[in-house]
């Protein structure tokens, strides 16, 4: 039964009566600054200006527009009419996004100017009775969003009634076969993923993060965005992930807080500035979204810096384990330990408790488990069984209690009867130097039931072929886990939140015949 007695928040107007003089953003984008009583006042006037566009309470609001400030208070207007933001992957094709709308049926669409050609054949979604521009309007016919700052500063109705399981936004995930499924991010997902993650990860008032994952992801909005607002701290904004950028913030000597996912420190440490970059005066430098290969900790590690991994899927927080500073290197690639309101399980496929050190499914319980999937009743009670989200990860815990991921339950290759893990393959391909980018993936077998083909982007000009990959590997790795084949591609596609597209490789490359 729905706690309708508890109160349900509103993020930035609480903030702004305890600290309204607070830098909330700085936004590099446009170069303004923003406090929290400014952000506040923004994010009223965008709650009755949606209000005034006949947004209801539960009422979907779709957001077809790259990182800005207006997307963070369209985020947060929603959050205070208890409107649902529909927060669209940019990098999906028009028929994908055409699904998705029809999907979540939003009332309002709002976009920015990278996008007019795309929303011109979105035109004909029967639930859009409003099309908002943030720059340049893709019609004459279309609203933009500057109407917006002729309403009032503070909130012209009362906050609706909200629980614990008020959808705030529908965030779609990657999705491998078939529509991609709308998580439910709901009011208490949220609080609860910030609750954690400010009492667990030790954030605070201080704290300055760099945010630069973009908005259509839950790595955007939940792992330090959301949580840096509970703290009152800052989040600097950015159009998306520049290289140079990060490094002439880091530099700067006010970010304490980066995560990335693991092509985006492939790219950093490529870079010629990583040499003198200096990320040791950063409290905290975390990857996410898919395991990282082992020579890009140990590049961290010989800088000082206690790179670790973090562990999050859309349904659950993002945010579900630390690893304590003191064990990072003692526990290399280890997730680490459950937060603080957090419980996990790793279970065979018969439901039995995995032993120490066996790969099993990783469940996840706690109050920033998603309720469900939007309109998906049979997804939902496929993932969530009593009482625990079935990930579809893979994870083993060691005999202290500590946690590592070693790949997707469907990602695993069993060749020969023996399970191939390609996060772990893929680590050491990283070790090789004439390789820039790696991903393991499996074919057909008559005689293995099934091998790893190795897909690998060069470094430009380095001299390696499929031979020498693979006796580079066997002299590293049991030999069912070399893979039997390789081939070189130019680019490794890549899915909307920056990690290599699986999907896409298997598509290309995953039959005997294809090379």
């Amino acid at each position: 039964m729905k706690q309708k007695s508890i109160y349900i928040t509103d993020f930035l107007q609480r903030r702004a009566q305890l600290s309204p003089d607070k830098l909330a953003i700085r936004d590099t984008i446009t170069g303004r600054d923003v406090t929290y009583a400014v952000w506040n006042a923004q994010a009223n006037r965008t709650a009755n200006y949606l209000r005034a566009l006949g947004v209801e309470t539960g009422d979907r609001v779709a957001v077809y527009a790259t990182n800005s400030m207006d997307y963070l208070d369209v985020w947060m207007a929603c959050g205070k009419i208890g409107a649902i933001l529909q927060n669209l992957n940019w990098r999906l094709a028009v028929n994908e996004l055409d699904a998705l709308l029809r999907d979540a049926a939003p009332v309002v669409l709002m976009y920015s100017s990278e996008f007019v050609e795309q929303v011109n054949r979105l035109r004909d979604v029967p639930s859009v009775r409003c099309f908002v521009a943030f720059g340049e309007r893709a019609h004459e016919g279309d609203r933009h969003f500057s109407e917006r700052d002729a309403y009032p500063d503070e909130l012209t109705a009362p906050r609706p009634e909200l629980d614990w399981d008020s959808p705030w936004v529908i965030c779609y995930t990657g999705g491998t076969t078939g529509l991609p499924k709308g998580a439910i991010l709901s009011h208490g997902n949220m609080t609860w993923n910030s609750i954690n993650t400010v009492m667990s990860w030790q954030l605070d008032y201080n704290d300055v993060a760099i945010l630069n994952a973009p908005l259509f992801h839950t790595g955007g909005l939940n792992v330090f965005t959301l949580p840096i607002v509970h703290c009152g701290g800052t989040n600097i904004l950015c159009a998306g992930f520049d290289p140079d950028q990060v490094f002439d913030l880091v530099q700067s000597g006010e970010v304490t807080l980066f995560f990335g996912v693991p092509t985006m420190w492939i790219m950093l440490q490529q870079h010629p500035r990583w040499p003198e970059a200096d990320f040791s005066r950063l409290k905290l430098v975390i990857n996410g979204g898919a395991p990282c290969p082992m020579p890009v900790f140990e590049r961290f590690w010989e800088k000082g810096v206690d790179f670790k991994t973090g562990y999050g899927l859309t349904e659950a927080g993002p945010n579900t384990f630390w690893l304590p500073q003191a064990d990072v290197r003692r526990k290399p690639g280890a997730v680490g330990l459950p937060l603080m309101h957090v419980d996990v399980r790793v279970v065979r496929q018969d439901g039995s408790e995995c032993d120490a050190n066996e790969p099993g499914e990783l469940l996840i319980r706690g109050p920033h488990v998603t309720p469900g999937y939007w309109n998906n009743p049979e997804a939902t009670a496929a993932a969530i069984r009593d009482g625990w989200l079935y990930t579809g990860d893979l994870a083993v815990r060691d005999e202290e209690g500590y946690y590592s991921i070693v790949g997707r339950l469907k990602d695993m290759i069993i060749s020969g009867g023996e399970n191939v893990y390609p996060a772990e393959v893929e680590s050491v391909m990283y070790r090789h130097p004439a390789i820039k980018e790696a991903a393991l993936i499996g074919v057909p077998d008559p005689l293995w039931g099934e091998v790893g083909r190795a897909i690998v982007v060069r470094e430009p000009g380095a001299p390696l072929d499929e031979a020498g990959l693979i006796a580079f590997l066997r002299d590293r790795i049991a030999h069912y886990k070399v893979p039997k084949s390789v081939v070189f591609v130019d680019e490794l596609p890549k899915t909307g939140a920056g990690k290599i597209d699986k999907k896409a490789l298997i598509d290309r490359y995953g039959s005997r015949e294809s090379s």
